[in-house]
């Protein structure tokens, strides 16, 4: 299709499937990275066609969120479609249950899911969004979110909190920038299976993650590409403003 894509934290996981997802389409891809840029590079190397481009910085500094934008659209020659997928995920070490933690670290993980998950695609959304309407061009803008926004995270809330106010930012552009031809929509993925994951999904954790979903497995990062791709796509258009589950019916709404 050969349009411009923006995927921010693609080096690796499902941000590295996506950006591989729209390269194998004939889209030309900036892979933004935060911090792992070897990553970034992998992706890189892994995209089909030409004209690639890495785009790197921290999404929690708004003038870095804007410098990303206005680097991958010089040097793609204009940003299409944006994926807001880059995230501070749920891990070990910023578990925040309110039993466990002291008020400091209560603070500092709410601070760094709400700055990434949820300020860092606003802002980015805001840049691509002006600069599209400026074009007078069509485009699309698609959120990664998460089951978490629906289900709850009790060690977590800050990340469910961040992911469901995700959802409803996304809803509001939707409506926002439809009259600009912009469509605006968002995926809710359940446990996925990515490098990252891989520690959760071995032994008796891995097969009770696994029983979550009827289907006894978990998704994979093609999947969420997927649903991506579609929903980016001039025929997705029409759902502007969805909320995509992608759990395997492990949770149902």
């Amino acid at each position: 299709m050969n349009r411009g894509i923006l995927v921010t934290g693609a080096s690796g996981g499902i941000g590295r499937a996506i950006a591989e997802a729209f390269a194998a389409r004939g889209d030309r891809v900036a892979v933004h990275y935060g911090a792992n840029r070897d990553g970034a590079e992998g992706t890189l190397r892994l995209l089909a066609g030409e004209g690639h481009v890495l785009a790197g910085g921290d999404l929690r500094d708004p003038a870095v969120a804007a410098r990303v934008a206005e680097d991958a659209a010089d040097a793609l020659g204009g940003v299409d479609v944006l994926v807001n997928n880059a995230a501070v995920a749920p891990q070990g070490r910023n578990r925040h249950a309110p039993a466990d933690v002291s008020y400091a670290d209560w603070q500092q993980a709410w601070r760094d899911m709400i700055d990434v998950n949820l300020l860092a695609a606003a802002n980015l959304t805001w840049c691509v969004a002006r600069r599209l309407i400026d074009r007078g061009a069509p485009g699309a803008i698609v959120n990664v979110g998460s089951r978490g926004a629906f289900r709850g995270e009790p060690e977590f809330p800050a990340y469910g909190a961040s992911k469901a106010a995700l959802h409803a930012f996304g809803q509001s552009m939707a409506v926002a920038l439809a009259p600009h031809g912009i469509a605006v929509a968002s995926v809710a993925p359940g446990f996925v299976a990515t490098a990252r994951q891989a520690a959760k999904l071995t032994g008796e954790p891995g097969a009770a993650v696994r029983a979550q979903s009827p289907f006894g497995r978990v998704g994979t990062p093609e999947e969420v590409a997927a649903a991506v791709l579609y929903l980016a796509s001039p025929e997705g258009a029409w759902s502007s403003g969805a909320v995509l589950d992608l759990n395997g019916a492990s949770h149902l709404r």
